[in-house]
């Protein structure tokens, strides 16, 4: 999202927010220009709630917890991003240079995305007692546990990073609260909270999916993973070989592995590839620059071999405009769709360019959709939604939480992490989804 005059404006008046209540990390009330009812966002107090009692003699996922329903008048709901309001406002209200640092968009714009889902709800009836927490702010995430402002909290989502998902992710399970990582495509190192829900999926999860579609889509194929001679992508290549061995497919098409660099010739690369066949290209790198790297190469290729290139999630950003990619045919996977048709989509795009004159980002997307999907399964089932959270209609992108077991042998899951996983194929003006049954 474009940063406009009115987006600063509202920054500088949730940092005044902050000063009001004692410099606090938390913010009570954070007023804005815009139409809709503002949430008021109260520190949570703890509140007498009703008699947990069993929902059914099984218990979900061996955790008794979910076995539990626990339903209350008002919610709690703690959401932390990374603002980093005391850096950018350490000498004053105002926006140094009057420029926002970049750094602070995105987790601004996630803020602003969860806040219009909140107002959303609110004018819905629903009642909530919000916090905004500032993770990047001199209040440390280990000095708000300690000091048990969050133990009230029914519900955490967050768009954090390690080493902040561990700390939350360990409080959240000794409390026994849901906590949404909502935009971190990583576990962590997180083996034990059930409690933990994943929406940004991991890489192991895009490899298995990605496997799946080639070999489901073509016949006959020629699979080749390229990759470079890195510990990292020696653990792709890991990955993808046991997705393949996890398979029981009649007929699947064996996956081939060549190791490039920079050294690396288009005849070399030629080599492994097949002139009777589609050959499917899984490129393990996830910078620009290799990946551009590797594709000039393969570019010359194009006119003899027929080639389909398949990236990874970060090349959702990348931009093959150079001439040489003219033609070819590059696909990369994502767990996020949003087709910008659906009433939701289309209520977050008036909204922004009504109030911000700007088009919503991603973040702010996400935003919206973690925040209004999981508050509103939290009110209709409780605060142990567990049981029910593929159950919920969709908000603007399509979830598939499963459990992770991370370890052998596990009968309790590690977490529960976001499946569904999209093929795009890159456009000359956007991109087109694939897999069609998601």
């Amino acid at each position: 999202m474009s940063l406009s005059f009115s987006i600063k404006h509202l920054f500088a008046g949730v940092a005044i927010a902050l000063t009001i209540s004692a410099c606090s990390s938390s913010r009570k009330t954070v007023s804005k220009p815009a139409p809709a009812p503002n949430t008021t966002t109260n520190k949570p107090t703890p509140e007498k709630s009703p008699e947990p009692k069993k929902v059914d003699k099984k218990i979900p996922f061996n955790v008794p917890a979910f076995a539990k329903d626990v339903k209350r008048g008002t919610y709690n709901v703690a959401i932390f991003a990374p603002l980093y309001l005391d850096s950018v406002f350490a000498t004053s209200n105002d926006i140094p240079g009057r420029t926002m640092p970049r750094y602070v968009l995105p987790g601004l714009e996630f803020y602003e995305g969860a806040q219009l889902a909140l107002d959303s709800l609110q004018t819905q009836g629903y009642n909530l007692r919000v916090t905004v927490y500032d993770s990047k702010g001199k209040q440390s995430i280990s000095s708000l546990i300690k000091s048990k402002v969050l133990d009230a909290t029914d519900l955490i989502i967050g768009s954090v990073t390690n080493p902040d998902l561990k700390e939350l992710s360990d409080f959240s399970r000794d409390k026994e609260i849901n906590f949404v990582s909502a935009t971190y495509p990583n576990d962590g190192g997180v083996t034990d909270n059930p409690f933990l829900f994943i929406s940004n999926s991991t890489l192991k999860t895009h490899t298995e999916a990605m496997q799946k579609y080639v070999q489901e889509t073509f016949a006959n194929k020629n699979i080749v993973l390229l990759r470079r001679n890195t510990a990292f992508e020696s653990r792709m290549y890991a990955d993808f070989k046991a997705a393949y061995d996890k398979m029981d497919y009649a007929k699947k098409s064996r996956i081939r592995e060549f190791v490039w660099s920079d050294a690396t010739t288009a005849d070399e690369l030629s080599k492994v590839l097949l002139t009777d066949r589609t050959n499917i290209l899984i490129v393990t790198a996830l910078d620009e620059n290799g990946a551009k790297t590797l594709l000039r190469k393969l570019s010359t290729a194009t006119a003899t071999y027929p080639i389909q290139i398949y990236g990874m999630p970060t090349w959702d950003v990348f931009r093959f405009k150079e001439p040489e990619f003219k033609g070819m045919n590059i696909y990369y996977s994502s767990p996020y769709y949003n087709d910008k048709n659906d009433y939701y989509s289309k209520y977050v795009t008036d909204y922004f360019r009504r109030v911000y004159r700007a088009r919503p980002s991603d973040m702010a997307i996400k935003g919206f959709d973690m925040t209004y999907y999981f508050v509103r399964l939290m009110r209709d089932k409780g605060v142990y939604f567990n049981a029910y959270t593929n159950d919920a209609p969709k908000i603007i992108s399509r979830y598939n939480f499963q459990p992770v077991y991370v370890k052998d042998g596990e009968t309790i899951p590690s977490y529960f992490e976001n499946k569904n996983i999209y093929i795009y194929q890159k456009g000359d003006s956007e991109d087109v989804k694939m897999n069609t049954n998601n």
